[in-house]
């Protein structure tokens, strides 16, 4: 049997971010990993998708007419694309190796990673057994961290073949572009694959969307504003659907859904793409050997330095990523593995704040995210003030062609008028959400924040004339473009 410092399962940006962290502080690791190094985050998630997304938003931009060019032959092969999406991933995964490589056992640093490829299974609370190609071993750590991940969820009574009933896992089976593909599912992941095979002009694209309102979580504007821009990509969202069946014929899969209003429709796709969420993967580790007990989400509760809590009581097991319970997301996972560490070497310092997370949503064009939105704060009984300014006024986003798009910030109704959230949409909106964040973390009013130079032409301009307008102060005015411009106010109902 084979000891260490710190047992890490999963080798995701939680497990990897672990690891070195570990070797920082001249820990010996082991990481075990039963399928590909990064995880989803790397190979069935985060980068080849946005690789796919990029891609198909170059094509995109090269079949535009109405900028004075026009490209000849385009032309577009499934396979290549493909083989560019494996490219990014082997890239990023070369680099983890080498980093593996660089810390492995028997150099002349204090800490080590040792990579173990293999399926493990906990026997007691310190050790796992782990299935690998030569054969079992155990594996003992005096640190557990539980990095599993997610999958892809299930569709009850659908049969994912990999082949025309698919998932985000089977990408890589198709041959070619579809000709027909239904997207079931219309949250982050289905309506990015919306975007993204819209963009390559090859396939109709149909979103089944059973809630009447893609991203059913976000605020109604932003919500419209997404489907109004999915369709005008070329995709059929169809709201208030509900899958009856998907029957396969020999040329075909028939599709027949049932509406809210009484009616139903039949179609024919050549591919279903069923992206309802992920759940975790928290059940293969047999948990219950570690006296570990699953959510009814099956995942983990963890304190704030992620120690999973048995019996109420944090111990040596840690939990960082998916299986967690928090928000599904990169940062969140990378953040959570680092934190684990630092408190197993009581070094954890400040909590995580998982209220003002960034979030990025790649469709066309992009959605940035942070902070609350208005139906949170309605839901909290929070009062404010909104102001929403589109992208027609910022000179950046002209010179660019590219006005579609808006900034819209929410801030307290008070005398302070802290920033509470922020979402927007458009160029670049990816690269400056960041900074209101930090906004927000340091409880910055309005009076503060608009002390502040903007640089011009640049689209964070946006940012400082969407923030004037809810002092009064805009450039252009809600009176002279109240379709662009507004602001907005609430509080909670007075109690009679």
């Amino acid at each position: 049997m084979k000891e260490f410092d710190l047992v890490i399962v999963g080798s995701g940006p939680a497990g990897f971010s672990a690891a070195v962290r570990g070797v920082d502080f001249g820990m010996e690791v082991c990481l075990i990993e039963g399928g590909h190094l990064g995880g989803a985050g790397i190979m069935n998630g985060a980068l080849t998708s946005k690789t796919m997304y990029e891609l198909s938003l170059d094509y995109s931009i090269a079949a535009r007419i109405d900028r004075g060019y026009r490209a000849s032959g385009l032309t577009v092969d499934y396979k290549q694309v493909l083989n560019t999406i494996m490219q990014a991933a082997k890239e990023k995964q070369y680099q983890m190796r080498s980093e593996i490589e660089t810390f492995i056992r028997n150099k002349q640093s204090k800490g080590y990673i040792e990579l173990v490829k293999g399926m493990a299974e906990f026997e007691d609370s310190h050790t796992f057994l782990v299935k690998t190609s030569e054969g079992e071993q155990r594996i003992k750590g005096r640190h557990i961290l539980i990095a599993t991940g997610s999958k892809p969820r299930e569709y009850t009574g659908l049969d994912i073949d990999g082949t025309r009933i698919i998932n985000s896992n089977h990408i890589f089976s198709l041959k070619e572009f579809p000709k027909r593909m239904l997207i079931i599912g219309s949250g982050i992941i289905g309506c990015e694959f919306a975007t993204i095979f819209s963009n390559f002009k090859q396939t109709e694209v149909h979103l089944l969307d059973r809630a009447n309102r893609v991203l059913p979580y976000e605020d109604d504007d932003v919500s419209d504003y997404v489907s109004d821009n999915l369709t005008h990509n070329g995709v059929t969202v169809h709201h208030t659907a509900h899958l009856r069946t998907i029957n396969k014929l020999p040329d075909c899969l028939e599709v027949i859904m049932d509406y809210d209003d009484g009616h139903s429709k039949v179609l024919e796709v050549d591919v279903a793409f069923i992206a309802i969420g992920r759940e975790s993967n928290l059940s293969m580790l047999k948990p219950e050997k570690a006296g570990l007990e699953a959510t009814n989400r099956g995942t983990l509760t963890i304190n704030s330095s992620c120690q999973v809590l048995i019996n109420g009581k944090p111990g040596h097991i840690y939990a960082a990523g998916d299986v967690s319970g928090h928000a599904q997301l990169y940062s969140v996972a990378e953040l959570q593995g680092r934190k684990a560490v630092e408190k197993m070497v009581d070094k954890a310092g400040d909590p995580l704040d998982y209220s003002h997370m960034s979030t990025l949503m790649f469709f066309k064009p992009e959605v940035a995210a942070v902070g609350a939105n208005e139906k949170m704060l309605q839901e909290k009984g929070i009062p404010y003030k909104v102001s929403f300014y589109s992208n027609k006024f910022i000179n950046r986003a002209i010179a660019m062609r590219s006005t579609t798009g808006f900034i819209k910030i929410l801030v307290s109704k008070d005398e302070n008028q802290r920033i509470l959230g922020m979402r927007a949409s458009g160029p670049q909106a990816s690269a400056y959400i960041v900074s209101v964040a930090h906004l927000i973390n340091q409880g910055d009013s309005l009076r503060e924040v608009l002390k502040i130079f903007y640089p011009h032409p640049s689209v964070a301009e946006g940012i400082q004339e969407c923030l004037r307008t809810l002092g009064n102060r805009s450039i252009y005015k809600p009176e002279a473009f109240p379709k662009d411009i507004h602001i907005r106010e609430w509080e909670p109902p007075k109690q009679k």
